[in-house]
């Protein structure tokens, strides 16, 4: 029966109206849409945000850590450190606006307060904080959130090589006291150091819409 009203209800909105009313197209897409959404499943659509969710933190990955050695290439350690400090933000919101999303690093350990997380980041990340800490792998998550509405897919962020050690590691042994002097002018409150390779950094969060999600499929 549920699905026969489905096929039925387009026409019964044609039916509704007067001789001189037309339904626009935008409601004639929006009641598409929702049936489009009803015939799928919840595990086809966290599928898709999963898939989705993967692609665009990689993609925020690859374009901040390429753009990072290209600053450490031209100016340096210290550099790089401007360099975080004025484009990382501005380099994640390009890609918020190119795909419609909202993208965040966050840690327990940020360098820049900002980024501390979210009440509904907070527990993913400290599950994450435990698997890193017991030799549990760490996979990829997505959570229903604002009702249903939102999906948030998050990926953990570990210390990839000893590049990170300049601005992340020792303060003794990797930071030279140059890159040390302007993290500390730049983040008074920095937590991001003294990590070692192979460690929990932080993880990316995403913002799915499932609107957006479900369009997709």
């Amino acid at each position: 029966m549920k699905q026969l009203l489905y096929f039925l209800l387009p026409s019964f909105l044609l039916l509704a109206c007067g001789p001189q009313e037309r339904i626009s197209k935008s409601v004639f897409d929006e009641v598409n849409n929702a049936m489009e959404a009803k015939k799928l499943s919840d595990a086809e659509i966290t599928q898709e945000a999963m898939i989705w969710g993967d692609s665009i933190s990689s993609e925020a990955q690859r374009q901040l850590m390429e753009r990072l050695q290209m600053a450490v290439a031209e100016k340096g350690f210290v550099g790089a450190v401007d360099f975080c400090h004025l484009n990382a933000n501005p380099s994640i919101k390009e890609l918020n606006d190119k795909h419609g999303v909202s993208i965040r690093r966050t840690s327990l350990r940020a360098r820049n307060q900002d980024n501390l997380p979210t009440d509904d980041e907070l527990p993913l990340l400290e599950a994450y904080q435990y698997n890193s800490e017991n030799n549990i792998e760490n996979e990829p998550n997505i959570q229903k959130i604002e009702g249903g509405e939102v999906l948030l897919y998050t990926k953990a962020i570990v210390i990839p090589s000893e590049f990170c050690l300049a601005c992340h590691g020792d303060t003794k042994s990797d930071i030279n006291e140059e890159v040390l002097n302007k993290i500390n002018a730049l983040y008074p409150d920095d937590l991001a150091r003294d990590f070692e390779v192979g460690e929990l950094r932080g993880m990316w969060s995403v913002k799915l819409p499932k609107k957006s999600v479900v369009n997709r499929l």
